[in-house]
């Protein structure tokens, strides 16, 4: 009942998306851009001038491309404007901050988008649909379902439905150039195995490839771990149980508390006992700012992470 109330809504404000693609046909001028998506091609008639950034990251990357969302999920709870410190006073007027597992549709409707963007997002057909019929939606690229979609290919696409091709090109560039130089930098770390982990309330957890915390490391030139890795699903973390913690040793142990204390995570014996812990080689995030940078995965937050994660990383590697 509550998405029928929603799409009434929709047809009460009138949807931008149903008009955009006949007014587009109907003068016979080619559109503005077009974007492959898991849900087809998106066409965009015209440039986008209300944008409502709904996906992880997607506002931070429409910031790096000079365009400020009119709406936008604040996926890691930064409150203010919703993103960041390495997109501070990107913002000359706040965006109306949205849902993020489950937006408010009423929100996005009222805000009269002309674009909206959820490129690295579950995937899920309904959301899909439902964003749709309010406005072109740039939805998750083929394979990018349950948030696994790079900052590089996010970037990508934004730049895409931007209509900023060219600026896209050169931010990707610039950032791979920082990563080169932490590689060439830190040539300890290729080969090297890691698991990236964290602990919620209920229990602990290991992230998999095909995510922006592994995609990330892997750039850095280390290997996932491959006992972590066996146990992958379509989701982008699976669960260690505490009896199996010694699954998470690699050469560097890498954690983030989620709801919890760092001290929840270096205080529990049973993970101090993990070898690797043991020895030195781990790294558990206590600073909010440089886990979630990490976390976010962004063309505006990879280079904030490189600068404060990469030599965390380094020290702990060669204790």
């Amino acid at each position: 009942m509550r998405r029928l109330g929603v799409l009434l809504l929709i047809v009460a404000l009138g949807s931008l998306a149903a008009c955009g693609d006949d007014a587009a046909d109907a003068s016979g001028s080619a559109p503005y851009a077009k974007v492959a998506t898991k849900f087809g091609e998106v066409t965009i008639p015209a440039e986008p001038k209300r944008v409502v950034a709904l996906g992880w990251g997607d506002a931070e990357t429409a910031l790096a491309l000079g365009v400020e969302p009119v709406g936008a999920s604040d996926w890691l709870a930064f409150g203010g404007q919703g993103v960041g410190p390495w997109a501070a006073g990107k913002y000359q007027q706040a965006p109306q901050l949205i849902g993020t597992l489950e937006p408010e549709y009423e929100k996005v409707a009222a805000l009269k988008p002309d674009l909206i963007l959820d490129t690295k997002s579950s995937g899920d057909q309904d959301r899909y649909n439902t964003l749709r019929a309010i406005a072109p939606t740039v939805g998750v690229p083929a394979g990018g379902e349950s948030y696994k979609i790079s900052w590089e290919q996010q970037t990508e696409l934004v730049a895409a439905a931007l209509g900023r091709v060219d600026q896209g090109r050169e931010l990707i560039a610039a950032t791979k150039q920082k990563f080169a130089q932490a590689v060439a930098q830190h040539p300890e770390f290729t080969g090297r195995t890691i698991t990236l982990g964290a602990k919620t309330s209920e229990g602990y957890g290991a992230y998999v490839s095909g995510t922006g915390r592994v995609n990330f490391v892997e750039r850095l030139g280390f290997k996932n771990n491959p006992v972590i890795q066996a146990k992958a699903t379509e989701k982008f973390s699976v669960p260690v149980s505490r009896e199996n913690l010694d699954q998470l040793n690699a050469d560097l142990v890498v954690m983030t508390p989620i709801g919890v204390t760092a001290r929840d995570i270096t205080g529990d014996p049973l993970f101090r006992a993990v070898p690797a812990v043991k020895a030195g080689h781990s790294v558990v995030f206590d600073d909010k700012t440089i886990s979630s940078a990490f976390a976010t995965d962004s063309v505006l937050s990879t280079g904030y992470a490189l600068e404060k994660v990469v030599p965390l990383f380094a020290a702990a590697v060669k204790r």
